[in-house]
């Protein structure tokens, strides 16, 4: 059986479908955990364990010895994409209560929901789409996108926004696993290889154990809001993203808007959040079905919108370069001087990041 291989045709999948059986566990026998007890019971509610080590893995994964262009449009992006989810958490906590919107069309959605699927990326979409269509470098620009994995740039943001108040331990507890996993991969590369391969298998076990805090009617009363926040994210992250990668990274904004979508492992940090400021414990069920659908309208659009903007950018380059006074080069008919040899400016890239 190709289950692996059905599982990754769905956007998100290796994240998704595990939190989908997780909120059927929960729906249809939600005492499944503590009846059978044991490992049983510590799979369906070990999210926090679990996510801490995920996270360890994850700050082992960066590795700073990129080029001076991969930091560049790594930081460009990372910045811009924080300072737009700080925005927008201050915009929407004027418009909607610390509680989240009780009635109506967009029951259920809160400040909490916007912020976390706003301020992460999904590292690996993006590295993929500019494999495609981008250069190495581009691609390489996940290389600092990790350091928005877990919960800090949400409480970060939610903490200046004054919507929620950490005490610093706990900015603190939040960061300390990713430090050390970052510090001791920075260290040994051999250290920062061997954690590396755990990131991807623990993401279907702390989905699970995320879908299982959610009940399917949660799922399906969240779907209309939960569209709606992906199509934002696509809107209100993509547009300055376009705009920070072609003015201040020097690319044509193709890579700008391959960022400008919802990590899959976004869907975790409401629940964190909820850990730790326990009145934001009741907006967690719905805020989790929002970002996992935000995740998974992003992960569908994001591609196909790339695509169609280089395609575009493209043409219009060629058109512009066809009324130059310089003639367009063929690089099949020019030929290419010996004296001159290509060279690359590529250096290795850090391993791919995990925000599936």
């Amino acid at each position: 059986m190709k289950i692996k291989k059905a599982i990754d045709l769905v956007p998100g999948g290796l994240m998704l479908v595990p939190l989908l059986l997780g909120a059927c566990v929960h729906t249809f026998a939600p005492g499944a955990g503590k009846y059978l007890g044991s490992f049983t019971n510590g799979l369906i509610s070990g999210t926090v364990p679990i996510l801490a080590v995920w996270f360890f893995c994850m700050g082992a994964t960066i590795d700073l010895r990129a080029t001076g262009l991969v930091l560049r449009k790594s930081g460009t992006l990372l910045v811009t994409k924080m300072l737009v989810a700080w925005i927008a958490t201050i915009v929407a906590s004027h418009f909607i209560p610390i509680d989240g919107v009780k009635a109506g069309l967009f029951a259920g959605l809160s400040v909490l929901a916007i912020t976390t699927s706003m301020d992460m990326t999904n590292g690996g979409l993006y590295a993929a789409v500019m494999q495609q269509y981008g250069s190495k470098e581009e691609a390489g620009a996940f290389v600092l996108m990790s350091i928005e994995s877990g919960p800090l740039v949400s409480m970060i943001i939610l903490g200046a926004t004054g919507v929620a108040f950490f005490e610093p331990r706990l900015f603190v507890g939040a960061v300390l696993p990713f430090l050390i996993g970052f510090a001791l991969g920075n260290l040994d590369g051999e250290l920062r290889e061997f954690f590396g391969r755990c990131v991807h298998p623990l993401i279907p076990f702390f989905g699970f154990a995320l879908g299982n805090g959610i009940d399917l009617g949660v799922i399906v009363k969240s779907g209309l809001p939960g569209i709606v926040l992906g199509l934002g994210v696509i809107v209100v992250t993509g547009i300055p993203l376009i705009f920070a990668d072609r003015w201040i990274a020097g690319g044509n904004g193709a890579a700008g808007l391959a960022a400008s979508s919802t990590a899959g492992a976004a869907v975790a940090n409401p629940a964190i959040i909820g850990e730790m400021i326990p009145r934001f414990k009741p907006l967690v069920p719905a805020a989790t079905a929002m970002v996992a659908t935000a995740c998974l309208v992003t992960a569908i659009l994001v591609p196909i919108l790339t695509a169609l903007w280089v395609r575009r950018y493209q043409a219009t380059h060629r058109t512009r370069a066809g009324f130059g006074s310089e003639p367009v080069v063929n690089p099949v008919t020019t030929p290419v001087s010996p004296v001159s040899p290509v060279t690359s400016a590529a250096a290795p890239l850090g391993e791919r990041d995990a925000h599936v």
